[in-house]
């Protein structure tokens, strides 16, 4: 589409960028791309929790809650697409299967194999550029990278090698180490954005969730139902009472409020540790607002951080809603790309979609 621009009376392209977020979840990657001007056509995720979550949030995409392995990507090509190529596909396959805590159980976990799916929606949609985000395990699968190389270069996709990113370097307030790759039909410069956040100017747990209100134990915020803080057990508000604000650690309990497993344990010393404001908050899994599972608890109020707040650690909007059960939305939550990410990498992919388009794509 070609526009006048009145002031300087010179033609001007404004250009439309589609996207398909594949393995999209709750819809961190979609909130992060439209935020940027994109227009997504299609979510997939075969997650029916996460189905309520995405339509309310975002109503005019569709969305498919279909297995990746079955779906057939001819449906978003006619359907969503009308036939047109893509612009940008999203590969955000589950990163269990390649995660550090996990390591005992790859080989046995079939998720592995999910993000060789990318290669039959390169087929159907033609996308210019394919991202994938992943944990970095991700690289060391060497099988698994030389099939998904082959299948694309046998489609006319170069795939660039792995970059590994922290997220607290673009604008999140999360320590969250990343894999990213790109993929682009024909060979062309790839250039990754700079850090926008380096160490010494990081986005801050306080900047992130301090405005919110004060709770205790058991206590909900009645404008906003998933500012509500957990019931802690009577035990664990005695720990809580004592390990130091601002990123203490279960280390300062004395041996009676010592849970039995950790008395002379070393391993997993964030379980019971608190945040600490002034810092970003570590990386977020599913079990993000429970302190049994990690450095979760507030940096100074005797309780795990809420489901809200986690989300705004994810650096999802304020008004954006989850849909489940409390332990569903922690899972939606701690499983999503954040927000402020993808809008940091987002001017990349539209240079990159450029060059493709101008090199013959």
């Amino acid at each position: 589409m070609c526009l006048i621009d009145e002031k300087e009376n010179q033609l001007v392209i404004k250009a439309k960028y589609t996207a398909v977020d594949l393995f999209c979840g709750c819809g961190g990657v979609t909130e992060g791309l439209k935020q940027c001007g994109f227009e997504v056509v299609a979510g997939l995720d075969h997650d029916p929790v996460v189905k309520e979550t995405y339509v309310a949030n975002h109503p005019k995409v569709s969305f498919y809650n279909e297995d990746v392995k079955e779906f057939d990507p001819e449906i978003i090509r006619n359907n969503d697409l009308k036939g047109d190529r893509l612009d940008l596909l999203v590969i955000c396959a589950p990163c269990q299967p390649f995660s550090s805590l996990n390591k005992s159980k790859v080989k046995k976990d079939s998720r592995r194999y999910l993000i060789l799916e990318a290669i039959k929606f390169v087929q159907v949609l033609k996308p210019a550029v394919i991202f994938f985000e992943n944990v970095p395990g991700l690289m060391q699968n060497n099988g698994l990278m030389r099939k998904l190389k082959k299948g694309l270069s046998e489609l006319g996709y170069h795939l660039y090698s792995g970059f590994k990113v922290n997220a607290a370097d673009y604008g999140v307030p999360q320590r969250r180490h990343r894999c990213v790759m790109v993929s682009t039909f024909g060979t062309i410069k790839i250039e990754y954005p700079p850090p926008i956040t380096p160490e010494g100017n990081r986005v801050t747990v306080r900047n992130a969730i301090g405005m919110l209100p004060r709770l205790g134990s058991g206590q909900r915020d009645i404008d906003d139902p998933l500012h509500c803080a957990r019931n802690h057990s009577e035990i664990a508000l005695k720990r809580l009472a004592i390990i130091p604000h601002n990123g203490g650690s279960r280390s300062s309990l004395p041996d009676d409020l010592q849970l039995e497993c950790h008395r002379g344990c070393e391993g997993y010393p964030d379980v019971y540790g608190r945040m600490n404001w002034d810092d970003v908050a570590p990386t977020l899994t599913t079990g993000c607002t429970d302190i049994t599972k990690g450095r979760y608890a507030h940096p100074e109020q005797d309780r795990a951080i809420t489901m809200r707040e986690a989300a705004l650690l994810q650096t999802f909007p304020e008004t954006y809603g989850f849909e489940g059960s409390p332990a569903q939305v922690s899972r939606q939550i701690g499983n999503a790309v954040p927000v402020q990410m993808v809008k940091a990498f987002a001017p990349m992919f539209k240079t990159t979609i450029e060059s493709v388009r101008q090199n013959g794509w």
